[in-house]
């Protein structure tokens, strides 16, 4: 598997779980009603936070992957793996966390795998400016 391949299939995933989760917030606007905000429902709000949470980490997550990729020969495959694992799986676990509650197990392993995932990234990238100038 090459490595903009692996790439595409992480990506592939997370902007379902996007598309999920912008179902899900359309689907509440309907069922209350609710035209512009939150209505003030705490339902509804868990299904907007998880799609904003998701909108916001997911971006910047993915434009590392495809960093990664590109920087060839310095990075290994097995990182690119690892970070895309760890991001979609903190991503899955965060938003089926907010729709289920305020504070549970899956909002702390969610956030806790992304941001591992973020680390694996930085790092590499880190790593592989530095591997190329030398």
């Amino acid at each position: 598997m090459l490595r903009l391949e692996v790439v595409a299939l992480y990506a592939g995933v997370n902007i379902l779980i996007l598309l999920v989760l912008a179902v899900l917030v359309m689907m509440g606007r309907r069922k209350h009603k609710i035209v512009l905000g939150d209505g003030a429902n705490e339902d509804f709000n868990r299904a907007v936070r998880a799609h904003a949470n998701a909108a916001e980490y997911i971006p910047a997550g993915l434009i590392g992957l495809v960093l990664l990729a590109l920087l060839d020969p310095a990075v290994p495959l097995w990182l690119l793996h690892a970070a895309g694992l760890f991001l979609t799986a903190g991503r899955i676990f965060h938003g089926v966390g907010l729709h289920t509650g305020a504070l549970n197990a899956g909002r702390g392993a969610g956030i806790l795998l992304t941001w591992i995932s973020f680390l694996l990234i930085a790092g590499g990238l880190i790593y592989a400016g530095f591997a190329q100038q030398l």
